[in-house]
């Protein structure tokens, strides 16, 4: 199988476990790998009354600062970005408060993956 076409399927694997991880936590899924122009979303949830927009990071080690290193500001702007137009087009959820979250997931030295969960690992500008 192609290097590409591996890491979609290692980052889709990567994204369903993310979904069901939230949900055990109490979260509900709204949609997931919301796509417009500026970018991507891979899950959106909803925590109570709280719209989440999640990126979920994959890394295989921390060589290069691990998963949640790799959500630099650039990833930021255009989360940021994909979350005011899925706002822009779905209007029942504009007046809910939002969050932007990011789940980082490794493999740990026991052969299981190791969650690392940030809630309001950013802000909107």
């Amino acid at each position: 199988m192609p290097f590409l076409t591996r890491r979609k399927a290692r980052g889709d694997q990567a994204e369903a476990a993310a979904e069901q991880w939230l949900v055990r936590k109490g979260l509900a899924l709204v949609t997931r790998n919301y796509r417009c122009r500026q970018g991507e979303i891979d899950l959106v949830m909803q925590d109570q009354d709280t719209l989440v927009f999640v990126e979920v990071r994959w890394r295989q080690n921390r060589s290069h600062g691990g998963a949640l290193a790799s959500v630099d500001h650039h990833k930021q702007h255009r989360l940021i970005q994909a979350a005011r137009h899925f706002l822009a087009k779905h209007p029942a959820h504009q007046q809910r408060p939002c969050r932007f979250d990011v789940i980082g997931m490794e493999p740990d030295n026991n052969g299981s993956v190791s969650y690392q969960w940030i809630q309001n690992a950013f802000y909107s500008e």
